[in-house]
């Protein structure tokens, strides 16, 4: 075990003879050894007298390479407890899988906490998108999404009530839910654009308001082609990365 931290460490040590400055070394070996997984979400880093201590660099060097990672989105500090690792969650966009299979797959605990579980009447934007007759009745869900305990989104659904007659049942996954009934969602449009957070979405998601989210607008369809759902989803900018692979 002691080996294996002194080979860390050593990873880690900047090299004075680089023309690089030395707390950017140092932040690019951190990041390096964040996305390794030598610390896991929500877990705390070594303090800056440590880093300084086991590096032989000053604390200004040290704190100087957490700012830069703190820039970044990927630590986060805590007043009066430390430096932590933030969650990420990197979504595919080539691939239609449910919040809870996405932070399942990358080793998060995903949990759940409902605001709103009701039926009611559809409002005009719902009765467009989902095609719906004005006596339809619609299913809205809407809920904090958590990993790990940390707030990453807040997602507001809409189903036809033929699609989801009881949203009391859903449980921690919608998309499981489908499943299981025989509605699946195999099919979405996804439409992703940058919107500053109001004060009750920003309350919601730990934020301050009018901070930056990405909100992600998706219409999913079932094997007949017909939409049956509406999800918007309010992600916390720092919290998430959506990748795309190209090809000619």
């Amino acid at each position: 075990m002691q080996t294996t931290m002194e080979n860390r460490w050593l990873a880690l040590k900047p090299d004075e003879n680089l023309s690089t400055p030395l707390y950017l070394q140092l932040s690019r070996k951190l990041a390096d050894a964040i996305n390794a997984g030598w610390w896991q979400a929500d877990e705390a880093l070594p303090s800056e007298r440590t880093f300084s201590e086991e590096l032989g660099i000053s604390r200004v060097t040290a704190r100087k390479a957490m700012d830069v990672l703190l820039e970044q989105g990927m630590i986060r500090r805590r007043q009066g407890s430390g430096t932590f690792i933030t969650p990420r969650l990197e979504q595919p966009l080539s691939r239609l899988t449910g919040f809870t299979e996405q932070l399942r797959l990358r080793g998060f605990v995903p949990s759940s906490v409902w605001l709103e579980r009701g039926v009611f009447a559809p409002s005009n934007e719902e009765l467009i998108r989902l095609g719906l007759s004005p006596t339809s009745m619609v299913a809205r869900l809407k809920r904090q999404r958590l990993a790990d305990g940390v707030v990453m989104a807040i997602e507001m659904s809409t189903m036809p009530v033929a699609y989801l007659p009881d949203p009391q049942a859903v449980g921690t996954s919608l998309y499981a839910h489908l499943d299981a009934a025989g509605h699946s969602v195999v099919r979405a449009l996804q439409h992703i654009r940058a919107v500053n957070a109001s004060g009750d979405v920003a309350h919601l998601a730990g934020i301050r308001p009018g901070e930056a989210m990405l909100l992600i607008t998706r219409i999913g369809f079932n094997a007949d082609n017909v939409a049956i759902e509406l999800t918007d989803t309010y992600c916390r900018n720092d919290y998430y990365d959506f990748v795309a692979e190209l090809k000619r």
